[in-house]
This record gives structure tokens, C-alpha cells and sequence, in this order.
């Protein structure tokens, strides 16, 4: 796939795992990738570093989205790096991955946590949003498998993929596709478990084709949903889990 020349492309949480692979990918297919973070500098700094070394275009942007105004400030910092490079402040891509892990039990979660899982974008990205644009969001397969040990995850994933369904449905007159990709247990720092040998013995035994997920695995899907072979798809929810538990 190719296509992306021109094209300028923020995903949040895009310094490590997932995240860093969606933005390596996308800038590979030529768009000009916004690298968010929200404290990781260095590991911003070495995704921007590591697609300007292969050819790519990009840059760092930070804001932490489980403040309040954290949205509106990632926002402003695109709109200010893209001054500075002569752009207009236009979005083609918004790839909504930036997110937290949750262990807490449904009995002592809280309305804050809650509230920091179900943090996006979206809202204040939509004036920026070119006519014919795409949102990919990333949810999990947790929404369909309901992990007990992960209430408040599970629900704020299967709360994104709802939001997909209407987001999608109220930007169609736009041309705005929106989806979603739900990653199964993929090998990422945020994994613990599909890092761990044992436990991911386990799960790639839990899985069809055997083996847990890489980052590029999700972000190939993901790359796909935002290039021009894509348009036609939208509202859905596509799994890139290998076959877990199915």
C-alpha cells in the first residue's frame, strides 16, 4: 500500500508498542506523521528519529489527555509544528490509540479512572478534519472477550467501538471513514503477559494462528483502514487478533 504523499496523519500514544508502529507505518506510506506522547520525550523523540532515518516525515507533539484540556493541547501543539513547517493546519488521518492499562476490580474503580480510559480526540479534531478524511480508532478484543480482571478497560473499549458506529454515521456526509481495529494480546512494554514466555505459551495456544501479536500486525491494519483502498469501509470494528479465542 502506498498513497499517503501529501497526507498528514496524528496518532496519539505513538512513542512505543502499537502506537510507534502505526506512525513508523504510515509515514513509510508517505504521510507526515504527528507523534504524540504524553511524558515519554526520549521515546517520542526516537520513533521521529527512526522514520526521518528511513526516509519518512515527522514530529513530536506532547500532551497528557487525562487532563481536562489535554485534548485541546495536543490540538494546539499540531496546529503550532505545523506552522513552523509551512503546513496548513489540516489533519487527513487521526489514529486514536493513546491509551492506559486498568487491573482494578469493578468494586473499587473509579469515576476518574473511568474518565482516563475514555479520553479521545475526536471532538476537538473534527474542524481539523479534512472533507474525505479518516479515523481509525483502537480498541481491544477485550470488549468482546470481558476479561473479569479488567472492568473498567473492557468497558471503555466496548465504549469506543459504540462511538465508532455514531462518529461514523454523523461524519458520512463529510467522507470521513471512521473505524476501529481491536488488537488481540500483542508483544508490547504495556503486555506484560504476552511478553511473558509462560503466559504467552498460553495465550498463542488460546489463538488460531498460533502466536501473539507484533505491533506491525496492528499496524498494518490499521494503515490499510487510512489509505485510499479503504474508502469504502466504515462503522466497522476489525479484528486483528490472530484468532484469539474464537
Amino acid at each position: 500500500m502506498s498513497g499517503l504523499a501529501g497526507k498528514i496523519a496524528l496518532v496519539t500514544g505513538a512513542s512505543r508498542g502499537i502506537g510507534r508502529a502505526i506512525a513508523t507505518r504510515l509515514a513509510a506510506d508517505g504521510a507526515l506523521v504527528a507523534v504524540h506522547y504524553a511524558t515519554n520525550k526520549a521515546a517520542a523523540e526516537a520513533t521521529v528519529a527512526a522514520i526521518l532515518a528511513a526516509g519518512g516525515a515527522a514530529f513530536a507533539i506532547a500532551a497528557d489527555l487525562a487532563e481536562r484540556e489535554g485534548p485541546e493541547r495536543l490540538l494546539a501543539a499540531c496546529d503550532v509544528a505545523l506552522y513552523r513547517r509551512g503546513s496548513e493546519s489540516r489533519l487527513h488521518i487521526l489514529v486514536n490509540n493513546a491509551g492506559i492499562g486498568s487491573h482494578s476490580p469493578i468494586a473499587t474503580a473509579d469515576e476518574a479512572e473511568f474518565d482516563r480510559l475514555v479520553a479521545v480526540v475526536i471532538q476537538k479534531a473534527l474542524p481539523r478534519l479534512a472533507d474525505g478524511g479518516r479515523i481509525v480508532n483502537v480498541t481491544s478484543t477485550a470488549a468482546r472477550i470481558g476479561y473479569a480482571e479488567t472492568p473498567i478497560y473492557t468497558a471503555a473499549k466496548a465504549a469506543l467501538e459504540a462511538l465508532t458506529l455514531s462518529v461514523a454515521r454523523s461524519l458520512g456526509p463529510r467522507g470521513i471513514t471512521v473505524n476501529a481495529v481491536a488488537p488481540g494480546a500483542t508483544d508490547t512494554d504495556m503486555n506484560a503477559l504476552a511478553r511473558d514466555p509462560v503466559s504467552a505459551r498460553q495465550i498463542a495456544a488460546e489463538t488460531i494462528l498460533g502466536r501473539v501479536g507484533r505491533p506491525e500486525d496492528i499496524a498494518e491494519v490499521v494503515a490499510f483502514l487510512a489509505s485510499e483502498p479503504a474508502r469504502w469501509i466504515t462503522g466497522q470494528v476489525i479484528e486483528a487478533s490472530g484468532g484469539l479465542r474464537l
